[in-house]
């Protein structure tokens, strides 16, 4: 077991364990997701997996499923060659978002993360409504935020100072950090805040310099990276996939594809801690049942006049909510769609049988 402390396998996972499974299994960290397999550790070398048959048809949705940063029950062969898992363990924490597009579905991101690095870039692509949308996700996680404004090196202090600010003003218990992968002070300071057993990841869009800073970390090129658009300043996709990278000093981190679209499904823990100053003007509202809209005594409207309130922040939270609703009600009906199928066909399986 003390192979598996250092990768994170604390208390809580232990006393969450089947003690069923625990009898009949060995328990790994899922390393790397791929398309039909999986890449664990025991603690020493990454090992290739496959899923069981059981685990893999009784699944009803991908989050039955083991993701990057899960601990599984697994199986191992040829001498720790190839692995079978078995099932999955109660999740400390989940990062996910709504599938892109119109399907109504779960992505996993990836799971028992402790903190989350959410990294925009200081030039034309910083966006305080997308960092809400980032917020929103990870507070709905129930994971630590910490913002890192990359680039630096290509704005004034002052410029730095006066985004710091708005963000302290959406989000003042957040740590908001700048850095510049030219400059290595800071990247030291990013460093610092990395603990030995626990989990990090970064999440921003493309081109914010995701993973140039975890190469910056690791102190080598050991992830592809691409330039940036100068005419869109768009980055190019280079994470496809998720991976576990372990540290010398003992922590681990994801780095993450980067997202163009952030779908809320049901986030509403997480709209209400990142935009807990609207909740709390709710309260104060004239009648119990204000929409907010036009009525007068609505608290939210009275702060938004007096420019206590941004209106582009309400505008954002309001669309958030919107569309957390909307796929919320949608994901009930096709789980509920997916149970039924699921359902006829075993159901025309045991027929089959007799």
């Amino acid at each position: 077991m003390s192979n598996l402390k250092t990768l994170g396998y604390s208390d809580w996972f232990e006393s969450k364990a089947d003690d069923e499974k625990i009898a009949a299994h060995d328990v790994a960290r899922v390393v790397s997701v791929h398309k039909d397999s999986y890449t664990v550790t025991k603690g020493g070398e990454d090992i290739f997996a496959e899923l069981s048959g059981n685990l893999l048809y009784s699944a009803d949705s991908a989050i039955d499923l083991p993701t990057t940063g899960d601990w599984v029950y697994a199986d191992f062969f040829d001498e720790d060659t190839h692995a079978i898992i078995y099932g999955v363990f109660p999740r400390k924490t989940l990062l996910k978002r709504k599938t892109a597009g119109k399907l109504v579905d779960f992505q996993l991101i990836a799971a028992n993360i402790d903190v989350a690095f959410i990294i925009q870039s200081l030039n034309e692509n910083f966006n305080l409504r997308r960092l809400e949308r980032y917020l929103v996700m990870v507070n709905e996680s129930g994971i630590k935020p910490i913002i890192l404004l990359s680039k630096s090196d290509l704005i004034p202090n002052e410029e730095i100072n006066e985004i710091k600010e708005k963000i302290l003003a959406i989000s003042p218990k957040t740590t908001v950090m700048e850095f510049s992968n030219l400059n290595q002070e800071s990247i030291d300071s990013i460093i610092g805040l990395l603990k030995s057993g626990s989990s990090y990841c970064l999440l921003g869009s493309s081109g914010v310099g995701k993973t140039t800073l975890l190469n910056s970390i690791i102190g080598g090129d050991q992830f592809e990276t691409q330039s940036v658009s100068k005419i869109q300043s768009k980055g190019r996709h280079t994470t496809t996939s998720r991976q576990l990278v372990r540290l010398e000093n003992g922590a681990m981190i994801i780095d993450t594809p980067g997202m163009r679209e952030l779908g809320s499904l049901s986030v509403d823990e997480g709209l209400d801690e990142t935009f807990s100053e609207i909740l709390e003007l709710s309260q104060s509202c004239k009648f119990a049942n204000c929409s907010h809209t036009n009525e007068k005594g609505c608290a939210i409207l009275a702060a938004i006049e007096r420019g206590e309130l941004s209106e582009e922040r309400y505008q954002n939270y309001l669309k958030m909510k919107r569309e957390s609703d909307f796929n919320q009600m949608s994901y009930l009906d096709k789980r509920k769609k997916d149970k039924d199928f699921g359902k006829l066909v075993k159901a025309t399986m045991k027929n089959k049988r007799r």
